[in-house]
Order: structure tokens, then C-alpha cells, then sequence
């Protein structure tokens, strides 16, 4: 597609043949209302239903719309990693097929992006129309979010989020990572990241998709993303940090039990036996557990080294000059 679109609206789809007509009647009346260039990417991620079917009539008669069709299931990360890179629009917004994002949102979303300077913007559902259930595990999930990550976001699991198009040629998304483009955004080098309190509608068709097995995971893949948000070129900064410190604090019990000991026994006054004692366990576990992580801060640095894409850094801009006799 060579014409330079203004947006390109990225739709992850499982199992939602009811609503796509309507999502795309509403997207079509929100594009034209404000002539703005578009098209919609539906990403069929494995559906058992007819959504494909659906997609393909809706594609027959709406020249916007571009479609891709997983042979199954692999998961939201996957299909918006997919919609990511097949997006051409200047600025790519993402929402759920299932109606309870509202495309009105849009203009005000671009806007953010085109006229205020803002690299991505995240929606806020202030207001939810879910079970309690569903509410406070996400409340508690976006405040963990917030501490560990330092990003000032109230939802960092909302779909509809909008991108320049360089922050989602910058990241990849994989796993369970969707709930923390924020997080790789920033990684990547994209600072300025933005919060908008969006409108959030029942379900008008189908059922949720999310279980507790999602927030396992989700919680998880927090644990991964910090890690490698700090350490995933320097590996040896943690495991060798921590090993080191385990070592010293092993070692140092083990010399002070032994030495005490002597002590005791020099001067003539009552002493246990270093086998007896549990704290000269504990020292040669730490010892042990220390050695351990060093050696695998070391494998961590030797594989880090040998990796190709060790220094594939990001570049954001050039400026080149031809030489000159």
C-alpha cells in the first residue's frame, strides 16, 4: 500500500462474529465525520466461530479493510504484534472487537499523538461496566504496575491505546507482554507517554475472555519485563551482584564461626562444634547459592556477548551529507 495514511486502527479478533459489522460502521462514520485517511486491521486470532467468514464479507464491500488469519489461537500479544507490523498509518490506534471501546475516542486519541506531542497514548476506564470480580484484580494489577514500572498510567491493560508509528516498529510483543507496551515503549527509548479517560460500554455480544489464569501470567510477565527493562544487557550486574553479596555474607559467617571457635577453645571455655551449629549451614548455603549466581551472571554476560543482536540499538533519526572533494 504505497498512499500515506493518516491512521491505521489495529483489531485483535477471537470469536467475535456479532459485532464486527457494527464496529466497522462505526469506525467508517467516525473516519469520514473527520476525513481522516484509515484502514482497519483485523487480526483473526484462531477463531472457531465465523469471524473469518464475516471478515471477508466486510473486506468485500470496504475497501479499508486488510485482514490476517491465524491458523490458532497463540494469544493478544501475537495478533497485535502481527497488526503492528503490517500497520502503515502514521499513527496506529488499537481497540477490542467486542464494542466496549468506543471509536469516537479516536480523533481525540490522533490528536494527542499529531498536535500535542505525545509518542503513545493510553485509555482510562474510569468508569467500567464489569463484574467486581473483573475490577478489583485489575485495580490492584495497574497499582503493582505503577510501582514497579514508575509509568503514571491507571490502566495499562486498556485496548484502546494509540501509537505513533515509530514506538510500534521499535517494540516487539510476545507472551503475554500487551499489558506492558507502556514498559517496552519507554525501554525503547519513547518517553512521552500519555493517559486519556475514555468511555467503556457493556458487552453487547459474546463473553469475556479473561480468567485468573490471565492475571498468573500477567504478573509474571511483570517480573520479566522489569528484569529486562534493567538487566537485559548486563546481566552481571544482578546475578553478580547478588551472588557476591550472598558469598561475602556466607564466607564471613563461615570465618567467624570457625575463628570463635579457636577462640573459645584457646582460652578454655565451653564451645559447640562447628557441625552442630545451624547458622554454619545457612554460611555454606550462602556460599554455594553465591557461587551459583555468579556463574550464571558470567553465562548470562557470554551469551549476551555472542548474541546477534547485542548492539541493535534503536536509531531515531539521521542526518547524512554527501562528501565533498
Amino acid at each position: 500500500m504505497s498512499k500515506k495514511l493518516d491512521i491505521s486502527v489495529v483489531v485483535p479478533t477471537y470469536n467475535e462474529e456479532e459485532s464486527l459489522p457494527e464496529l466497522v460502521a462505526w469506525v467508517g462514520r467516525v473516519m469520514a465525520a473527520n476525513g481522516y485517511s484509515y484502514e482497519m486491521l483485523f487480526i483473526d486470532d484462531g477463531s472457531s466461530d465465523s469471524t473469518w467468514k464475516v471478515i471477508e464479507r466486510l473486506a468485500a464491500e470496504n475497501s479499508t479493510i486488510r485482514a490476517i488469519r491465524f491458523r490458532r489461537n497463540y494469544g493478544k500479544s501475537a495478533a497485535l504484534y502481527a497488526g503492528f507490523e503490517a500497520a502503515v498509518g502514521e499513527v496506529v490506534i488499537t481497540m477490542d472487537a467486542d464494542l466496549q471501546d468506543s471509536p469516537d475516542e479516536i480523533p481525540a486519541l490522533y490528536r494527542m499523538i499529531t498536535e500535542e506531542g505525545y509518542d503513545m497514548v493510553s485509555g482510562w476506564k474510569r468508569k467500567r461496566h464489569d463484574p467486581l470480580g473483573k475490577r478489583l484484580p485489575s485495580k490492584f494489577f495497574n497499582a503493582t504496575c505503577r510501582v514497579v514500572s514508575g509509568i503514571k498510567l491507571h490502566d495499562f491493560n486498556c485496548g484502546l491505546k494509540a501509537y505513533r508509528k515509530k514506538v510500534i516498529k521499535s517494540i516487539e510483543v510476545y507472551g503475554e507482554m500487551h499489558r506492558y507496551i507502556p514498559i517496552l515503549a519507554r525501554r525503547a527509548g519513547f518517553k512521552r507517554i500519555g493517559k486519556k479517560v475514555v468511555e467503556h460500554y457493556p458487552r453487547k455480544y459474546g463473553y469475556s475472555k479473561y480468567g485468573l489464569s490471565r492475571m498468573l501470567k500477567g504478573y509474571l510477565d511483570l517480573i520479566t519485563v522489569s528484569f529486562i527493562s534493567h538487566f537485559g544487557r548486563s546481566p552481571m550486574y544482578f546475578f553478580g551482584g547478588l551472588g557476591t553479596l550472598m558469598f561475602l555474607f556466607g564466607g564471613g559467617a563461615t570465618v567467624w564461626i570457625i575463628a570463635d571457635k579457636l577462640i573459645k577453645q584457646a582460652h578454655h571455655l565451653p564451645y559447640r562444634a562447628v557441625a552442630d551449629m545451624p547458622l554454619f549451614y545457612l554460611a555454606l548455603l550462602a556460599v554455594v547459592l553465591g557461587a551459583m549466581l555468579f556463574l550464571a551472571g558470567f553465562l548470562g554476560e557470554l551469551i549476551n556477548r555472542n548474541s546477534p543482536v547485542r548492539n541493535n540499538y534503536l536509531v531515531d533519526e539521521r542526518i547524512e551529507q554527501n562528501d565533498r572533494e
